[in-house]
């Protein structure tokens, strides 16, 4: 009787509905289709704004960074204001070093945030790994402990990746 019965009211209602009815139900529910549609794309739009700034402020810092180092390279003698090494670590060849490995830690940022592409993170590495096989710049890190100056991170990517020899 119960089953009948609320069997004739959803066929009453469907019948009072009628076509007209079924293109607005249908009209309301592409409004609110488009709706989820619109907050999800201008949310994944905010978070790839954020990602932007923070990206821009990282650069700024970073050319902060290197103008404080070409300074360095340019006056060695300078280098003491921020640290206390020995007169003989005191060489354009150890400020060059450093300007060097921030920039390596610059790319290495631009990497970790998904800035950089693949193939460009792919050309830098092996630029790293050249520069720390052929030159004398893993042997600078290892003796002027210059990890202390870099983020952990990078200090770890460059002792496991490319110091490790």
């Amino acid at each position: 009787m119960k089953v009948s019965f609320i069997s004739n009211i959803i066929s009453n209602i469907m019948v009072e509905i009628g076509i007209d009815g079924y293109f607005s139900i249908g009209g309301a529910l592409g409004i609110l289709g488009s709706m989820f549609i619109v907050l999800y794309f201008s949310r994944k739009q905010m978070k790839t704004l954020s990602t932007d700034i923070e990206t821009k402020i990282l650069n700024d810092i970073d050319e902060r960074m290197r103008e404080i180092t070409q300074i360095g390279v340019g006056q060695p003698e300078l280098i003491k204001v921020i640290s206390n090494i020995p007169a003989n670590y005191s060489s354009p060849e150890i400020a060059f070093a450093y300007y060097i490995l921030y920039t390596f830690e610059h790319v290495f940022h631009m990497c970790q945030r998904g800035v950089l592409k693949d193939s460009e993170w792919t050309g830098w590495l092996r630029y790293m790994k050249g520069a720390f096989e052929q030159g004398n710049i893993a042997e600078i890190w290892k003796t002027v402990n210059a990890g202390k100056w870099f983020d952990p991170t990078f200090e770890e990517f460059i002792n496991t990746e490319l110091a490790q020899k």
